[in-house]
């Protein structure tokens, strides 16, 4: 394999984040319903992780701790933002805190200003930056965002939202991200075609000097909406359980709709990488494809794993993760070391030839060597992965308030709202069936020490009336 100088031929870096996307939706990761040709591709030239993490189960803290590299507690956003709560200013005055309609320069509920986030660490390394879709890290006024994207780094900006995109908007006029937005590509123009036109077009424009692109899809986000030709053709389709002899019974896994939409985002991976080998830019871009967070469990299942979006158990945090790089990456590995997004920061500081400050703290560690094919070092190998999601009341699609470790083979989850402990060994009981937490003590022990050791060091912060188990 050719080594590349980073210090002349820097690569260009694509992060395409899809919102919900679980684990098992993937043609790659075994679905034989949905149909993701480009991605299965990619997969197949590049690398697969099977033991992928968010550092959330929900979407803000998990996209605040992919751009700061630090877990939730420390960068100080551990729930998503909501559109109902002070921080999000709806032009019904009676429905706001602040007189004026307008979100306050010293509001916390914000990404930290402080933060150098991943954005600005490739502008400090001579990037061209872009972000196109999803922000949700800040929050909005009669405005709009008034703390977007434009000032944490990104050069441009591109159909991000206005307000929350919750209820949906996947169809022009944008209503919810901006509806002053004019259609390029004809009437009832789709969200998510606009959006890989979009990227395509920041490939062409930048072509010339190193990238850096952060393709925030808003799909597979509910409220649902797929093309209609799309839906149509996925509820005829058979399933592939049929084809495998079984019975047709559509289940949360055949989601006509969702199938539809990952479809929609699948086209735009094609599109770009044949946009990048046209333009030959292709041997030299990374390009990474993932999810936030878990899926709901309301509209999906995750694979085989437990529990979905909102949930610390397997199916909230493990994520789909695949990576191209014809350069620096040999194609057609699969690892199963666990790896967190958090390490996205170190990693791509590590392929561009960045030196992070010793002040700056990172709680990612750098995967640049398994990317290479390299076995995993010490380090990698005995990681220890934190997850801090307090609540003060129970997520609407079924998460708690919780906190969690997995050292090894063994996850300790310890729910804050009545103290009680879930232990499970993921080498053998990888759906998380059978909780040993009165069966192996002494590991119950242990990882509780850890956890309580680390909530100290981040200050990680536990809702009042709250506590970790056994306290």
């Amino acid at each position: 394999m050719n080594i590349v100088n980073f210090e002349t031929n820097k690569p260009n870096i694509i992060f395409i984040l899809v919102d919900d996307l679980g684990w098992g939706e993937l043609g790659c990761y075994g679905n034989l319903y949905n149909e993701t040709p480009y991605l299965d591709e990619m997969a197949r030239q590049g690398m697969r992780f099977t033991t992928a993490y968010a550092s959330a189960p929900v979407c803000s803290p998990s996209r605040a701790g992919l751009l700061t590299g630090q877990v939730p507690p420390r960068n100080g956003i551990t729930d998503y933002l909501r559109p109902d709560s002070e921080w999000y200013l709806p032009l019904n005055p009676e429905l706001t805190s602040f007189a004026d309609h307008e979100l306050p320069d010293d509001t916390g509920f914000r990404l930290d200003p402080n933060s150098v986030t991943m954005a600005q660490m490739f502008q400090k390394a001579s990037y061209h930056t872009g972000i196109i879709g999803k922000w949700h890290l800040s929050g909005y006024d009669e405005q709009g965002v008034k703390f977007g994207p434009d000032q944490y780094g990104f050069d441009e900006v591109i159909l991000s939202e206005q307000v929350g995109i919750a209820g949906g908007s996947y169809f022009h006029p944008y209503v919810r991200v901006d509806p002053s937005i004019e259609p390029v590509l004809g009437e009832n123009e789709y969200l998510v075609d606009r959006m890989n036109y979009e990227a395509v077009e920041f490939i062409r424009r930048n072509q010339s000097e190193p990238f850096f692109l952060y393709l925030s899809h808003y799909a597979v986000h509910t409220a649902l909406a797929g093309k209609p030709d799309m839906v149509e053709h996925f509820m005829r389709k058979e399933s592939g359980r049929e084809e495998l002899g079984e019975p047709l019974n559509r289940t949360k896994r055949d989601n006509p709709v969702l199938a539809a939409m990952l479809k929609s985002v699948d086209e735009g991976v094609g599109m770009i990488r044949q946009t990048l080998e046209a333009l030959g830019l292709d041997r030299n871009t990374l390009i990474v494809f993932t999810s936030d967070n878990g899926g709901e469990t309301k509209i999906t299942v995750n694979g085989h794993l437990r529990g979905g979006k909102s949930m610390t158990y397997e199916g909230g945090l493990r994520v789909p993760l695949v990576v191209s790089w014809p350069e620096g990456i040999p194609g057609g590995m699969v690892r199963s070391e666990p790896t967190i997004n958090l390490d996205f920061y170190p990693t791509f500081a590590d392929v561009i030839g960045y030196d992070i400050p010793a002040h700056q703290l990172i709680d990612g560690v750098s995967i640049h060597s398994l990317l290479q094919g390299e076995e995993p070092e010490e380090h990698q190998r005995e990681r220890q992965f934190y997850w801090h999601y307090p609540l003060d009341q129970n997520h609407f699609l079924g998460g708690r308030s919780s906190v969690a470790n997995r050292t090894g083979e063994w996850k300790l989850i310890e729910f804050l709202d009545d103290r009680s402990a879930e232990l499970y060994n993921l080498l053998t009981d990888e759906t998380e069936s059978v909780n040993l937490a009165e069966q192996e003590p002494e590991q119950r022990r242990k990882q509780h020490a850890l956890i309580k050791e680390w909530l100290e060091e981040v200050r990680g912060i536990i809702p009042p009336s709250q506590g970790t188990a056994d306290e």
